[in-house]
């Protein structure tokens, strides 16, 4: 390829030098060729105007003729006309007559280089100079003075200039064939030569004796071959590694990717939980982010991709915001994208959110030891706000073939239903929950309608491999589908959906504001805050009061932790932020206050005249407030029971630009497959948690920095504008088959 450039370059060079030196003779020949037309149609003119000339020279009117000359000089090329009846005579003239034309000296405009002349107002002048004949009565004419057309030649340099402009297009497309026509050329001797390299290392060739074919390989260029094998190999692999590096995953690089690969189409996201929330709080409107991981995830690729955001809204301002579409445009301070809300009644949540979603489907596929519950009241709300959202997807789509994101199991069957609408628009799902083996799943009685509306999708994501196996195993055991376990694609109901892994992740680099407090003002001013010591040692946990965090065996891990270990009694405080969740169902209900009798229990245990060992805030924190105390931290435990990724635990080493630090993780989250640089735990063995615990509490600042290193570059190459991405690049490619199949199709 190098090669390729280093000719294609200075032909490129040449080839422009070429089109500007050959500008200069098209501009002399053209003008020569309109001097030429011009002299014919003063000739032309000349005997047009004859005519009426002598009628007015016969009747002695001078200002008739000057008014006649003005008439005709409004011509829009004919810039002025004059006549001379003898060299000593005044010149009769229309107004725009040059000055330096007069009768004394019309000799010269008949020569062949005096016919320009350069106008007041800019530009060339073409004067030509006709004598007016008159008939006598025997049949020969004589010379009754002097004809002047002067005509306007600036419309000749505007062609010229478009002339110019032409050429050196041409000469541009001509080089730019010529440039690939050499570039291919090379390419494909570079993969002859590459071809017949790889027959000679296979023994072909030089290695075998060609009139035989099948003789023996000459021994002597067998070291060689070897050593020619290795080297391409080790050039192959180099040139893969440099090409994956290449790639940096940015907002930009996605808008890139959305505009080139799928032709700017608008995206349209479609969850339950909304990215920005109003709330009433007395006279004031506040905003509100919502502690969720799927808006964590999300909100960086709407602002890259802008598009439209379809969720519930559940704000008590929600509708005080809005426009008569119910849509506003966010995020407040710089808009990048339209938020549409959808209203649902409190029988409507109840049922669909409450009921079928959380009470059913959530405990089903966390396998979290809570007995899921189902109810037909709670389908039939289900499949009837997943038709509104349906509904609210084709009303926002701009045309025929949009890029939908359905997002998470409270939208099973809404891919199917977009489908129904708009058959030739690209759905891609991504299921941000675990998903159950065959066995677990045949419990819900609507799998099969479930597995419908999911397969209805042009692609299904799941975090991990292995959520991958237990969805196809699914389909497999419950519908009439073809399953291609070699390729992961299942056919069902004529249409074909690819069931990928995307593991999804957090945007890189994280925003500024989030950083802006240092790691050492975050250590103080935490700590002070919280009545601490300054020295005080500090763990950290975030998560939803929901019962698969694992919240009570991280709990039960720091009671034991300080049976174990005493001396960390006093010296020791682990901070849980809570953030309230789904208080209308009763589990959670329960849940919530098996946490506050724990905390409470350890804390009465332990009690030592200092701090407590466990401090427990239940209620919502801002991002920037999360990050400040991810950044003030010495550990934070990830004690998930079963979990599709958490993004708390790259949220945490997005925090540490410090490198200090230590993640403590479930090996039932996704994210423990990502970074196996953290200390690895099994939330359900208190015993190996406490262990955990002592050994980050313990552990040296070199051993921090090196594991936080290798794992904020993994966060920061595997972020989630790589998993949009992938998503958007896959989806392109279906674009492409589906449009080549057509076509096949149609031509059959």
């Amino acid at each position: 390829m190098r090669l390729s450039l280093r000719f294609v370059i200075p032909l490129l060079l040449v080839l422009a030098g070429i089109a500007y030196a050959v500008a200069p003779l098209v501009d002399r020949l053209t003008l020569r060729w309109f001097i030429r037309d011009l002299d014919g149609r003063s000739l032309l003119l000349a005997n047009t105007i004859q005519e009426p000339m002598l009628e007015h020279l016969a009747a002695g009117r001078k200002s008739d003729i000057e008014a006649f000359f003005n008439r005709i000089s409004e011509d829009e090329r004919l810039y002025a006309v004059a006549y001379c009846a003898s060299p000593t005579a005044n010149i009769l003239a229309s107004r725009s007559l040059p000055a330096s034309i007069n009768c004394a000296d019309l000799g010269r405009w008949n020569l062949p280089s005096e016919h320009l002349l350069e106008s007041p107002r800019g530009g060339p002048l073409h004067v030509a100079v006709r004598p007016l004949l008159n008939p006598t009565t025997d049949r020969s004419e004589a010379v009754s003075g002097q004809l002047v057309l002067v005509h306007d030649m600036s419309f000749i340099s505007r062609r010229s200039e478009e002339t110019k402009r032409y050429l050196v297009y041409a000469f541009m497309a001509l080089a730019g064939a010529v440039s690939l026509v050499t570039v291919i050329v090379a390419q494909l001797s570079w993969r002859g030569w590459i071809a017949g390299m790889q027959a000679l290392l296979r023994g072909e060739g030089l290695l075998r004796r060609p009139e035989l074919g099948q003789s023996p390989e000459l021994p002597g260029f067998k070291p060689i071959a070897r050593d020619l094998q290795r080297l391409i190999s080790e050039l192959a692999a180099e040139n893969r590694a440099r090409d994956e590096s290449q790639i940096s995953w940015t907002a930009t690089t996605l808008r890139t990717i959305l505009h080139s690969e799928l032709r700017g189409e608008e995206v349209i996201v479609v969850s339950n939980r909304e990215p920005y929330i109003h709330q009433h709080r007395g006279a004031r409107i506040d905003l509100v982010r919502p502690a969720s991981g799927l808006v964590t995830a999300l909100e960086p690729i709407m602002r890259a991709c802008s598009g439209t955001w379809i969720a519930h809204g559940s704000g008590t301002a929600d509708r005080d915001v809005v426009d008569k579409n119910d849509r506003i445009a966010v995020p407040p301070d710089h808009p990048d994208y339209q938020l549409r809300r959808i209203w649902l009644t409190a029988e409507e949540e109840a049922g669909y959110y409450y009921g079928f979603a959380n009470e059913g489907l959530w405990p089903l596929c966390h396998i979290a030891h809570v007995r899921p519950i189902f109810r037909s009241s709670d389908w039939t709300q289900y499949v009837a706000v997943n038709r509104r959202f349906a509904k609210a997807v084709v009303s926002e789509a701009r045309n025929k073939t949009p890029i939908v994101l359905v997002q998470d199991y409270h939208f099973a069957l809404l891919p199917k239903m977009i489908r129904d609408e708009l058959p030739d628009a690209t759905i891609i799902s991504f299921w941000h929950i675990p998903w159950p083996n065959p066995e677990s799943f045949a419990i819900c009685p609507w799998g099969q309608e479930l597995l419908a509306g999911m397969l209805g999708s042009s692609i299904m994501g799941f975090h991990t491999q292995f959520h991958c196996n237990n969805f196809v195993d699914t389909v497999d055991r419950s519908l009439e589908a073809r399953v291609e376990r070699d390729s992961f694609n299942v056919s069902f109901g004529g249409k074909l959906t690819a069931v990928r892994r995307y593991p999804i992740s957090i945007a890189w680099p994280p925003d500024p504001a989030l950083l802006k407090k240092s790691a050492s003002d975050c250590h103080a001013s935490i700590r002070q805050g919280n009545d601490l010591p300054a020295e005080h040692r500090l763990g950290i946990g975030v998560d939803r009061l929901d019962y698969t965090k694992g919240i009570l065996e991280r709990f039960r891990a720091i009671e034991r932790l300080l049976e174990l270990n005493p001396d960390w009694i006093g010296r020791f405080t682990f901070i849980q932020i809570a953030a309230p969740s789904r208080s209308g169902i009763e589990e959670y209900q329960h849940h919530e206050a098996q946490v506050r009798t724990l905390a409470t229990r350890i804390n009465a245990r332990f009690y030592r005249h200092g701090p407590p060992p466990i401090l427990l805030r239940v209620a919502q924190h801002t991002a920037v407030e999360v990050y400040e105390y991810f950044r003030a931290a010495d550990l934070c435990f990830v004690s998930s029971l079963h979990d599709g990724m958490n993004l708390v635990a790259k949220e945490f080493v997005a925090a540490r630009d410090d490198e200090c630090g230590v993640l403590i993780l479930s090996k039932f989250t996704g994210a423990a497959r990502e970074l196996p640089e953290a200390l690895i735990v099994n939330p359900y063995d208190a015993d190996q948690c406490a262990a955990a615990l002592h050994l980050a509490l313990g552990m040296s600042a070199i051993e921090q920095r090196d594991r936080m290193r290798l794992m904020r570059g993994l966060v920061s190459e595997f972020n989630v504008f790589r998993w949009a991405g992938r998503m958007l690049l896959d989806a392109a490619s279906k674009r492409r088959r589906s449009r080549l199949t057509d076509k096949i199709d149609a031509s059959a």
